[in-house]
């Protein structure tokens, strides 16, 4: 399309008005300015790659941070009490949306928020029925709180997993003492016990106890050494658990170093950045992201949460460390890396 020279200079001076005096091209009186008040778990995966996704699926929706969204983050560092004090900061500056990212962010902001008139739209929780935050999927979620939950379903991972390893029966399960950690393992249960497919597939889990922080983390890893020793003699491969511990390198690069037998990861990073693990199915944390931020458009929009179901991840990748099948006599089924596409280490 050809641009006229009057229409070029009419841009230029535009441009040059926005620079020197950026009140001109201010957004018009009555506007309202929006403020989302993000209570995030802990620092790193899978938090930031979810809030990144949230602000950039906000702008561009034409919600932007310093123009008609003002943006407040604070850190939980996984303990619910430092999350309930956070949230004391809204009684100064109200906000009009509050995100819960995490089962532990998303727990503190129940027990300050739960049954209030402050919408609060979760992310990247395991269990937001069990934790109290939801009635149900679908329909209206109830109460204040909607959003969208984390993982991926557990017959899902495990069809993936006996697909992979046919043979695999034992499985084990090294877990940090956490709320979504205790509802994931019990849905593990529950599916051996109740479903035929699984029948005779059994879970030896073990425990370690939750640190909270960067250094937890390494606290944690340090621990599971040695129940790997303990289970190596007993269980086909590990997964990774449903949780905190599970999302981050320190676990499985201790798991890999101590095991005999594979891991399957909890993230994509875990095999795509070679942390351990030899294959995964995976949430998209970009997708978990702008599920939650078209719900706080929503809001903003004046809809209720009653009018906002609250739903699962809606995208799921596979990824494949072909070196590591190889070392654990793993020959990976051709469909699995066709669905993997690019998530693939050779």
């Amino acid at each position: 399309m050809r641009v006229g020279k009057a229409a070029i200079i009419l841009l230029g001076l535009a441009l040059a008005l926005a620079a020197a005096f950026p009140a001109f091209c201010a957004q018009p009186a009555g506007v309202k300015n929006f403020h989302v008040f993000i209570l995030d778990s802990q620092a790193g995966l899978p938090y930031d790659e979810i809030c990144a996704a949230v602000l950039t699926s906000l702008a561009e929706a034409g919600y932007s941070e310093g123009k008609n969204l003002q943006v407040t983050i604070r850190y939980a560092d996984n303990d619910v009490k430092r999350g309930e004090r956070l949230l004391a900061e809204l009684a100064k500056t109200p906000a009009d949306v509050v995100l819960a990212v995490g089962t532990p962010a998303a727990l503190a902001a129940k027990n300050v928020l739960y049954g209030k008139r402050q919408p609060v739209v979760f992310a990247s929780v395991t269990d937001p029925v069990g934790g109290g935050m939801i009635r149900a999927f679908g329909g209206s979620p109830g109460e204040n709180f909607t959003g969208v939950s984390y993982p991926v379903p557990v017959k899902a991972r495990l069809k993936f997993l006996r697909r992979l390893m046919p043979k695999a029966k034992t499985l084990g399960v090294i877990y940090a003492d956490m709320p979504q950690s205790h509802s994931y393992n019990r849905w593990l249960e529950n599916l051996a016990k109740s479903d035929p497919e699984f029948k005779g597939v059994k879970f030896l889990f073990r425990q370690v106890p939750l640190y909270a922080g960067e250094e937890g983390e390494l606290k944690m890893a340090a621990l599971v050494r040695r129940h790997v020793q303990e289970l190596d003699g007993k269980v086909d491969a590990y997964l990774n658990p449903c949780d905190q511990l599970g999302a981050r390198k320190p676990f499985s690069s201790a798991v890999y170093a101590a095991a005999k037998h594979p891991l399957i990861g909890l993230v994509r990073d875990d095999v795509m950045d070679r942390w351990g693990a030899t294959a995964a199915i995976y949430p998209s944390h970009a997708s978990i992201g702008r599920q939650a931020a078209l719900m706080v458009t929503k809001l903003f929009a004046g809809k209720r949460v009653a009018d906002v179901p609250a739903e699962w991840p809606q995208k799921f990748g596979i990824a494949v460390d072909l070196r590591k099948a190889k070392r654990f006599g793993i020959e990976v089924p051709v469909e699995l890396l066709q669905m993997a596409g690019e998530n693939i280490v050779r």
